[in-house]
């Protein structure tokens, strides 16, 4: 996966996001320009960060596990206490800028079963929108999203590229049930 894209003037745009060992910017620093499965090999911990530019996933556990949070263009002095964290950054995902339509289709049940209903911008809540009670399975077909447990885009999220997921539960989203749906823009950045 590059870490590159053209921006709409046709100029070259990079992803880039620094790392720091300790809180308020302090301590060993790594700068990564794309995914990363392991910030171990670089930083004993990571408390805090800055994202110079695009947007990346960051999970709390190594091989992009555990919980996630997205981190678009700014500073993050404290990653634990402003997100939540229970632990230090583990590992970190590069969002890809998509350019074109959003799509995905979403479904009440495991393996496409149940209800569905297919989106095409961000749902604040499924419930009032589909009457759908529960998503467990979604195909996406264009762009990437995020995925939040409750409505209005709150709680534990879940960052989805394009391709089929069959069941959240087999991916470690166990009892997360989700209840709104966000598409990842250029206007986060």
């Amino acid at each position: 996966m590059s870490n590159t894209g053209m921006n709409m003037r046709g100029k070259l745009t990079f992803f880039q996001i620094i790392f720091y060992e300790e809180k308020n910017f302090q301590g060993r620093t790594h700068e990564c320009m794309s995914d990363s499965s392991d910030m171990s090999t670089y930083l004993n911990r990571c408390h805090s960060c800055r994202v110079e530019s695009g947007c990346f996933m960051v999970y709390d556990c190594p091989n992009y596990m555990g919980n996630q949070f997205f981190m678009r263009r700014g500073e993050y002095s404290d990653c634990m206490s402003m997100m939540g964290m229970r632990e230090c950054i583990r590992s970190c995902r590069m969002i890809p800028m998509h350019r074109g339509q959003y799509r995905m289709k979403i479904y009440e049940r495991e393996n496409f079963g149940g209800q569905s209903n297919e989106l095409m911008d961000d749902c604040d809540n499924i419930q009032d929108r589909y009457r759908m009670s529960d998503c467990m399975s979604c195909h996406v077909q264009d762009g990437h999203w995020l995925m939040y447990e409750q409505p209005n885009y709150r709680g534990k999220m879940m960052y989805l590229r394009p391709g089929e997921y069959r069941s959240f539960r087999d991916m470690g989203m166990s009892g997360t049930r989700f209840m709104s749906m966000r598409r990842i823009t250029d206007s986060y950045n």
